[in-house]
């Protein structure tokens, strides 16, 4: 007898989480917050945190077994093209010319929070850990949760209060690429340990994910700098074809490799040429549907992950919670701000960069998720970083909005008006996303080179 046909439940299903997660954020945006806030707290509440709590029956007959790995799917397409988009807005020439407080404060973000959250692992791995997992990934992850940055939802951030092309803007933008540079690739490592059985696998994980970022730097990305060149001659609609292959086969050899397919979609994203018109079209395309249409189903899958359930009640766990909520604050928000303040910027400056690169987003989870499908993480501490990336995002932008206020009651203007930044320190000059994952606009027809300062996903 042949198993039901999934499709009736996944065309209930899909519109079901787009529609909860568009209301998110656009609720999330009337409060005055990033609509990825809102995002994230739809997926959570049609998990087993509220809607699995409240109404069991309910959740199932919304999204029953069956429909689930199609959610995962389609929500994974959609989280690939969404990297892909990030590493396309990652101007590499910002890190080249990243520089003086941009440097301190990159490095001082990873640093710190890696130290402190290191720290923290250790105390919580005989408590938490995962059953067999091993001390070091253990330790290792947990400490870059602490040191993530999210890029994306930090420039959207400076685009929606007019400081993208302040020098504070600019100081953030690559200070926050740096590190998230940094960051993904020392989890790239984590997940060559965690996959491999032996050390001597794990070091050949690690070269190999090496040797294939080598590759897409020095091979793949000057053939599609040619590729580019002519890309005027074939159909818009198959740039998109081409460019969306390319993200799927450059996931699946870093899947291959053992390092998660993310990694694929984020280094086939920052080898794509900019300044291509059709490109860029492919791109805004590709964004104006994954982005509010795929996207939301990885929201709801890192919902269904999410039980925050198993925290209530239990004043062990929310100590602990409580305990990583202060670590990710007190190491990324203090080693940022004390960075910027020792660089020479004013505590109101300084205390503001350490916000921005507080803020953690749609980066987190994307993170969390990964340490979830490796195992080295539990459902337990995985819902307890939810809860870190949910709060530390949606104190960003109340804290700017303090820290401006103090600013004009100073009479020294908004934030961003007094950091002094270096001279060649433009802002990125990027190409597709500004991330804001709930709301979708139309392709902008700019010409090439345009900057993502009018565009939202």
């Amino acid at each position: 007898m042949s198993a039901p046909d999934p499709l009736p439940d996944l065309l209930l299903a899909v519109p079901a989480v787009i529609l909860a997660c568009g209301a998110g954020a656009r609720l999330a945006r009337r409060v005055g917050q990033p609509p990825v806030v809102g995002e994230i707290a739809a997926g959570i509440a049609l998990g087993p945190s509220l809607l699995g709590w409240l109404a069991p029956d309910a959740q199932h007959w919304l999204f029953p077994a069956s429909v689930m790995p199609y959610l995962s799917a389609l929500g994974n397409l959609g989280l690939l093209a969404f990297m892909f988009l990030i590493g396309l807005e990652l101007d590499l020439g910002t890190l080249r010319r990243a520089r003086g407080v941009a440097v301190a404060v990159s490095v001082s973000s990873l640093v710190v929070p890696f130290a402190l959250g290191s720290l923290t692992a250790l105390a919580m791995y005989d408590r938490l850990a995962a059953a067999h997992q091993d001390r070091l990934p253990f330790l290792l992850f947990i400490a870059i949760a602490m040191s993530i940055t999210a890029f994306p939802v930090l420039a959207r951030i400076l685009i929606d209060r007019g400081m993208y092309t302040t020098p504070l803007g600019t100081v953030a933008m690559a200070s926050a690429a740096v590190n998230d540079v940094c960051a993904w690739c020392l989890l790239a490592v984590v997940a060559a340990v965690s996959t491999s059985s032996s050390p001597d696998q794990a070091l050949v994980t690690v070269a190999e994910a090496v040797g294939f970022a080598l590759v897409m730097g020095y091979v793949v990305r000057p053939v599609l700098a040619r590729l580019a060149g002519r890309a005027g001659r074939v159909s818009e609609s198959m740039v998109l074809v081409l460019v969306f292959s390319g993200v799927c086969l450059s996931s699946l050899a870093t899947d291959r490799i053992g390092v998660h397919a993310v990694f694929g979609a984020f280094l086939f994203g920052a080898v794509t040429p900019r300044g291509s018109v059709p490109i860029e079209r492919a791109a805004g395309r590709m964004q104006t549907f994954a982005v509010p249409v795929l996207l939301p189903l990885f929201f709801v899958g890192t919902g269904m992950n999410t039980d925050l359930t198993r925290l209530v009640g239990s004043a062990e766990l929310w100590g602990w919670t409580a305990l990583l909520l202060a670590v990710a604050m007190l190491g990324k928000w203090g080693g940022s701000t004390g960075a910027a303040r020792l660089a020479g910027q004013s505590w109101r400056d300084a205390m503001s960069i350490g916000a921005l690169m507080n803020c953690r987003g749609l980066t987190e989870l994307v993170v969390l998720n990964v340490g979830l499908q490796l195992k080295v993480i539990s459902i337990e501490v995985f819902s307890m970083l939810v809860v870190v990336a949910l709060v530390t995002t949606a104190a960003t932008t109340p804290a700017l909005e303090w820290f401006g206020r103090i600013g004009r009651g100073g009479g020294d203007g908004a934030p961003g008006s007094a950091v002094s930044a270096e001279p060649d320190d433009e802002p990125a000059a990027s190409t597709a996303v500004g991330d804001e994952p709930g709301e979708g606009t139309a392709v902008d027809d700019e010409p090439a080179g345009s900057t993502a300062r009018g565009r939202r996903p």
